[in-house]
């Protein structure tokens, strides 16, 4: 009997971190085709940034199946640091995580677009500390001025954080304990 081949969709999937990755793209693999991209200027330590994409990459690694293609963002903490200005001393959550999602998501879209995806997500969803409404808001507001849709999920859903933690205690990955950009680094010191 002949087996049908079904093609998947496009996926461009935002990645802030390896151990964040981990139980989105168990999550997604099966129903598209996923590139990640690790985009994320917020992290202003050139050696935090550089642990956080090498983690990620060796999440990839462990995947010997599944070929999910990996594209790294410019690191430009530069423009993250513009982008806030003024909103420095704002608490987590606050306005500046607003504008940092919308620079990451928006970011993503342009590459999701370039790659003709048809679909774009972001890992920020599987965190407990981001809010799901926030980004919801962010991605369907990017939606409306592109013919790739957002991917609207909530990962931490079903248990979706609670699996990102078992699989990086799997894979002897590195968790940080903060977002990566200094404000948030200043908060976690209170």
């Amino acid at each position: 009997m002949e087996e049908k081949i079904v093609k998947k969709k496009k996926m461009l999937l935002h990645s802030c971190c390896g151990p964040c990755s981990t139980a989105v793209l168990e999550k997604l693999r099966d129903d598209y085709d996923v590139t990640l991209f690790f985009y994320n200027p917020n992290i202003t330590d050139k050696d935090e940034y550089l642990m956080r994409r090498d983690n990620q990459i060796l999440v990839l690694s462990r995947d010997e199946n599944r070929k999910t293609k990996f594209i790294e963002g410019k690191y430009e903490p530069d423009l993250f640091l513009e982008k806030v200005k003024g909103f420095e001393r704002e608490k987590e959550g606050g306005e500046r995580c607003r504008i940092c999602f919308l620079l990451r998501m928006s970011k993503a879209l342009e590459i999701a677009e370039k790659l003709g995806a048809d679909e774009f997500s972001t890992t920020l969803s599987v965190s407990p500390h981001k809010r799901i409404d926030v980004i919801r808001d962010i991605g369907n507001r990017l939606e409306e001025k592109s013919l790739v849709k957002f991917h609207d999920e909530d990962y931490k859903k079903k248990a979706g954080f609670q699996r990102s933690i078992s699989l990086s205690k799997e894979y002897g990955l590195y968790r940080q304990n903060y977002c990566g950009c200094e404000f948030s680094k200043w908060e976690e010191r209170k």
